[in-house]
C-alpha cells in the first residue's frame, strides 16, 4: 500500500450518525425497512422523496421522538458517535440537547425573544445570568437574528414574522450547543425570502453541526445539501453526494423521482 493510501484512510472520518438495518413498526405497519447508513460529521444530508414514504419518521429516530407515537417498535441499531441511543441506560434530556430539533412551522413559545432563547438553559438549571446573555446573544448571531432583534428581547416572540420565528427556533436550538440539528421541512411554510435566509444559515451552521433536513423540494436539497438520501415506501434507495443524486443517479425509480416523473 502506498503512503498516499495510508494517509487518505487516516483521515476518514467516523459517521457522526450510524443506522445498522433499521426497521420501525407503528402497530403492524412496517414504515421503515431495513436502513443502513453512515452520516458524515459537520454536513448537510438532505432525505427526500414522497410523502408518506418514511423521511420523517427516520429522522425523528435520531432524537427518539418517535418514542411517543402508539405502537412504535425499532429494531436494529441508532448510534450517535458510535453509542447505540436505543440502549436501556440512556439518558434522553442529554440526548436531545446534543440533537436539536427544528419543526415544519415554527414553534416559539408564549414568552419573550429572550426567554424562548434562554429556555433550555434554564430547565438545565442554569442560573448564571451573563452566562445566559452571553449564550443567549451568541445563538441570536448564529441564527442570524440578533441584529433584528437586540432593541426588543423583552417584546413577544409571537409579534415575529413567520420567518424570524423560524430563525428564533433555530437560536433556541444552538442556544443548548447540540453537535447535531434535525429539520424537518423548516422552510415549508416560509415565503421566498425567509427560505432563502434559512438556506444561508444552514451553509454557514454546517462548519459546527451536522444537520440533517426532510425536504420536499429538490432544488432545495441540491442547494444546500453535501449527501441526499432517497427514501421510497420506507426503504432507502439511494444515498449518495448530492451531485451525483442529481446528475447521475445509479437506481432508475431515484433518476425518476428526481426528473418529475412520479411522486
Amino acid at each position: 500500500m502506498t503512503q498516499d493510501k495510508i494517509i487518505d484512510s487516516s483521515l476518514r472520518k467516523a459517521p457522526k450518525i450510524e443506522t445498522k438495518n433499521a426497521h420501525v413498526w407503528y402497530g403492524d405497519f412496517e414504515a421503515i425497512k431495513g436502513i443502513d447508513i453512515e452520516i458524515k460529521p459537520k454536513s448537510v444530508t438532505a432525505l427526500i422523496g414522497p410523502s408518506g414514504c418514511g423521511k420523517s419518521t427516520f429522522l425523528r429516530l435520531f432524537n427518539r421522538m418517535n418514542d411517543y407515537v402508539d405502537g412504535f417498535k425499532l429494531e436494529g441499531k441508532i448510534k450517535i458517535d458510535g453509542d447505540n441511543i436505543y440502549k436501556k441506560k440512556i439518558n434522553i434530556e442529554e440526548l436531545r440537547k446534543n440533537v436539536g430539533m427544528v419543526f415544519q412551522k415554527p414553534n416559539p413559545f408564549p414568552k419573550s425573544i429572550f426567554e424562548n432563547v434562554a429556555y433550555g438553559l434554564k430547565i438545565q438549571g442554569i442560573k448564571d445570568k451573563e452566562f445566559i446573555n452571553k449564550r443567549v446573544e451568541k445563538a441570536l448571531k448564529q441564527a442570524d437574528l440578533w441584529n433584528e432583534v437586540k432593541h426588543d428581547l423583552k417584546k413577544s416572540a409571537l409579534t415575529l414574522s413567520g420567518g424570524q420565528q423560524q430563525r428564533l427556533c433555530i437560536a433556541r436550538t444552538l442556544a443548548v450547543e447540540p453537535s447535531i440539528i434535525l429539520m424537518d421541512e423548516p422552510t415549508s411554510a416560509l415565503d421566498p425570502i425567509s427560505t432563502a435566509k434559512i438556506e444561508e444559515l444552514i451553509f454557514e451552521l454546517k462548519e459546527k453541526y451536522t444537520i440533517v433536513i426532510v425536504t420536499h423540494n429538490m432544488q432545495q436539497a441540491s442547494r444546500i445539501s453535501d449527501y441526499t438520501a432517497f427514501f421510497y415506501l420506507g426503504e432507502l434507495i439511494e444515498y449518495n453526494k448530492t451531485k451525483t443524486i442529481f446528475t447521475n443517479p445509479s437506481k432508475t425509480k431515484t433518476e425518476n423521482y428526481i426528473t418529475g416523473r412520479f411522486g
